[in-house]
C-alpha cells in the first residue's frame, strides 16, 4: 500500500511538471488547451489503473 502512494505521488510530481512545461511553451489556444486535455487523461486513464485492483481484484488481464 506504501508502494502505491508512493508511485501516486512521484506520477503526480511528474505530471504537474509535464502540465507546468506546456503551460511554457508558447503555442496557439487550441493548441495548448488539447495538449492539457490529453494529459489530464493520461493521467486518469493511469491512475485508474492504478488504483482499480485495489477494489477487487479488477486489473489488465494480460498481467494476470
Amino acid at each position: 500500500m506504501l508502494s502505491i502512494l508512493v508511485t501516486i505521488l512521484i506520477m503526480c510530481l511528474v505530471f504537474g511538471l509535464i502540465w507546468w512545461i506546456v503551460t511554457l511553451i508558447p503555442m496557439q489556444a487550441p493548441f495548448t488547451q488539447v495538449a492539457r486535455v490529453v494529459i489530464a487523461i493520461i493521467f486518469v486513464v493511469w491512475l485508474l489503473y492504478l488504483l482499480l485492483p485495489l477494489a477487487g481484484g479488477l486489473g489488465h488481464p494480460l498481467l494476470r
